[in-house]
This record gives C-alpha cells, sequence and structure tokens, in this order.
C-alpha cells in the first residue's frame, strides 16, 4: 500500500466512525459509546494527518497542541454546567475562525502562485463568509447568554441585517468573478454579523469546515463539516418549530425590546406564598408528580436533590415524571444533561409532546427554575412577545409548586400569570435548597 493510499484509508476510517458516532449520539442510550467512536475518529484523523510529508515542521503543531490541551483542561475543571452554553458558542466561534483562518491563508497562497481556479474561489469565498458568520455571531451569542451583552438593537436592526447579507453576498460574487481582487475577500470575511441561535452557528461551523475541506482538497474535512451542518440544521429545524418560529424569523426578526420594570408590581396581591412543609404535605398524598426543570435548576445545581425527591416519593408509591420543554435552559438537551448527571433514568424523561396530555391527570407539578417554557402567556396572550410557543401546559395540573428565588422574569423579560393562578403555589428560594427542605418534611412525616 502506497503511502497517499495509506492516508485515504485512515481518512476513510475516521469518517466512518463519524457517522457512526453520529448516529449513536441521536439516542440517550447510546450517547456515550457516540462520543467515544466520533473521539476515535477524531484521533484517527489527528494521526494519519500528522504523517502527511507536507508538514516540514512540527514544532508549532507541537505548541499549539500544548496550548490547546491546556486551555482545555482548564475549561473542563473550570466551566460549570451553568456555562456549558456559553463555552458551546464559543467553540462555534473558534470553529468558524479557524476556517477563516486556514482557508484564506490557503486562497492567497494560490493567489499568489497565480493558480487559482473557480472551485477554489467559490469554496474560499463561501468559508470566509460562513465561517465571519459563525464567529461574529458567536460572539455574540456568548455575551447575551452571559447576560453582559444586554443591548436589544432598535426597529430597523432587521433591515440593517438583511442589507449587511446582501453586502457580503455581492463581495463572495466578486471574489469568485475577480478572485485576485483582495479587497473583496477583505470586505467578505467581516461582512455579516447577526446572532442567531447556537444550533444553527453549530450548523454554520460545519459548513465552514466543509467548504475548507474544498479549499485544500481533504475529503476528510469535507465528510465531517457536512455531517455537523446537516445535524445542526436539522437541531435547529426543531428548535424553531418548539418555538413556533421560521429560521428567517429567528435571523431576520425585528427586535423586540421589553420593559423591564418591577415585575412584583405586575402581580400585586395575587401570588401565594407556601412553605417546604405544605409542599410536603400535598406530595403525600399525590399519586403523579411531574417536576419541570429549568435554568435556575442549572443554576442551583439542584439535580442531585431532585435525584432524592423522586427516590422518596417513588418509596411513597407516587410516580414521578419529568417534563423536558425543547428549548430550557440555554442550549438544546441542556436539561437532559443535568438529570443524566444525577443518574436520572430515560425512560422517566417525557418531551413535551407526550407529557402535555398527562398534565390534566397530575395530582401536582413542581416547577424549578422554569418560567417563559411555561407561561400561558405564549397560548393565551396573542400580543405576547412569546405568543405562539408551544409551552408545557402545568397550569392544568391539579397543584403547580413554583420553585424561584424572586419573581423575576426569564430570558423574554415578560410577566407570567402562572405565578398569580389559583392552582399555583410558590415557594421562593434556592432550588436546591428547597428541594432538599421538602425532602426533609417528607421524611419527618
Amino acid at each position: 500500500m502506497t503511502f497517499p493510499d495509506a492516508i485515504a484509508v485512515g481518512y476513510l476510517l475516521a469518517a466512518v466512525l463519524f457517522i457512526l458516532g453520529l448516529k449513536a449520539l441521536g439516542r440517550p442510550r447510546t450517547a456515550r459509546r457516540g462520543n467515544l467512536l466520533g473521539a476515535t475518529g477524531m484521533f484517527i484523523a489527528i494521526a494519519v494527518t500528522l504523517l502527511d510529508r507536507a508538514i516540514v515542521d512540527f514544532r508549532f503543531l507541537a505548541l499549539g497542541v500544548a496550548i490547546g490541551a491546556l486551555v482545555g483542561a482548564l475549561l473542563a475543571l473550570k466551566v460549570r454546567m451553568t456555562g456549558m452554553p456559553e463555552l458551546v458558542a464559543l467553540f462555534n466561534g473558534f470553529g468558524g475562525a479557524a476556517s477563516v483562518l486556514v482557508a484564506g491563508a490557503a486562497f492567497l497562497e494560490v493567489v499568489d502562485a497565480g493558480t487559482v481556479d473557480d472551485q477554489l474561489a467559490v469554496a474560499a469565498a463561501v468559508t470566509v463568509l460562513v465561517g465571519a458568520v459563525t464567529f461574529t455571531g458567536s460572539m455574540v451569542a456568548f455575551g447575551k447568554l452571559r447576560e453582559s451583552l444586554r443591548w436589544n438593537g432598535f426597529s430597523g436592526l432587521h433591515i440593517v441585517r438583511a442589507a449587511t447579507g446582501a453586502v457580503a453576498l455581492l463581495l463572495v460574487v466578486g471574489v469568485v468573478v475577480q478572485p485576485d481582487s483582495l479587497g473583496r475577500f477583505w470586505g467578505a470575511i467581516g461582512g455579516a454579523d447577526m446572532p442567531v441561535v447556537i444550533a444553527l452557528l453549530n450548523a454554520f461551523s460545519g459548513v465552514a469546515a466543509s467548504t475548507t475541506g474544498f479549499v485544500l482538497d481533504n475529503p476528510l474535512l469535507i465528510i465531517a463539516g457536512s455531517l455537523v451542518g446537516a445535524s445542526g440544521l436539522i437541531l435547529t429545524q426543531i428548535m424553531c418549530t418548539a418555538m413556533n418560529r421560521s429560521i428567517l424569523d429567528v435571523v431576520f426578526s425585528k427586535a423586540v425590546v421589553v420593559a423591564r420594570g418591577s415585575h412584583d408590581d405586575a402581580y400585586g396581591d395575587g401570588v401565594t406564598s407556601t412553605s417546604a412543609e405544605e409542599v410536603a404535605m400535598l406530595l403525600e398524598v399525590a399519586s403523579r408528580v411531574v417536576i419541570v426543570p429549568g435554568y435556575g435548576l442549572a443554576v442551583a445545581q439542584a439535580q442531585h436533590a431532585v435525584r432524592e425527591l423522586m427516590t422518596v416519593l417513588e418509596g411513597a408509591g407516587a410516580e414521578v415524571m419529568f417534563g423536558i420543554h425543547p428549548v430550557a435552559g440555554r442550549m438544546p438537551g441542556h436539561m437532559n444533561v443535568l438529570l443524566a448527571e444525577a443518574e436520572i433514568g430515560y425512560e422517566h424523561l417525557l418531551e413535551m409532546d407526550r407529557v402535555n396530555p398527562t398534565f390534566a391527570q397530575t395530582d401536582v407539578t413542581i416547577v424549578i427554575g422554569a418560567n417563559d417554557v411555561v407561561n400561558p402567556s405564549a397560548r393565551d396572550d396573542a400580543g405576547s412577545p412569546i405568543a405562539g410557543m408551544p409551552i408545557l401546559d402545568v397550569d392544568e395540573s391539579g397543584t403547580v409548586i413554583v420553585v424561584k428565588r424572586s419573581l423575576s422574569p426569564g430570558f423574554a423579560g415578560i410577566p407570567n400569570p402562572l405565578f398569580v393562578a389559583d392552582n399555583t403555589l410558590m415557594l421562593f428560594g434556592d432550588g436546591k435548597q428547597a428541594v432538599l427542605d421538602i425532602v426533609a418534611a417528607l421524611m419527618e412525616g
């Protein structure tokens, strides 16, 4: 077997492992095996690439590996589960930036040599455009997820986005028509700054990697990038369906600025507070309990306490299920990962379509840190910013217990009528401590 053939076989094996790993990631029970298959495929891909005779100096590669390993280890140790959405946004952005740098360097090299062709020009132009969108959009997403970027734009922002995107596309066409005009090339790199959802940014990073593969004539990059891009687009569509919005609406929608005044005043005297002891009394006679986790549960790191509560309730003969909204938390699958960390069985996790018909037969629903995904305004108020978004119909339960630190709004920044519903009791406090207090009261009862 010749050396180029060995590289091709290695890339083919890595591609097969990527495909098998992605398939395994589609099911919670096989997700760990999927991660292992994908990691193995990446190891093979890197090892084969390092055997390429075109690499003339391994010192810079070794330095990059050392720095990357150090940063990765620090992130693994320091970043909490609540910070994972921001970290994913950064990863997507850096992936896009890497595609821009690699494809740009390759493009400039062939331009200097005078050997650029149409295929290379198209691939390079698309790569820098999509990669730049991925990077800038991810940075905006990172800032918003950390709540350090609170600017919601202005009334004409959607027009600016569309115009900027059109200019960027024109620059891309200009690069293809006249590839030696480097001014157009640099303009395409900075030509699109639009905040989009994490799933869409993930898809963009895959597309950028795939087009980089065309620039470098690397089949593995083409395959891997296509897999990431396709799966990201599918996930984006799922997320958009869960929010009852189209992709175009997400990207080019008008900015909605919501006044964030005192929400305590919005509820007046309609809020009914409760205690852990009162909640325990309700749970003692409940035959079916549904727990709805949200971002507040992640912040409080209450997943293990919730597991303990589930164990106590099941020991008393109650049926305990978890209602999972597709966009609960700050990233797709956020709640599933948290509950899996606490070793809560997948059979207890019910998606929105499965759990909604059961709320009418549920004695007690406990909402821990969720807000917008249980807000009846999405269903009942046509003028609400979240109107039409499918929600968990927790208000149909016999009794709803909402565990929150305060009456502060969710990510949408609007009041929640559920808090003043006749069948709702508010248990104020830290999510983890509140659940532990309920467990203690049940054990004493």
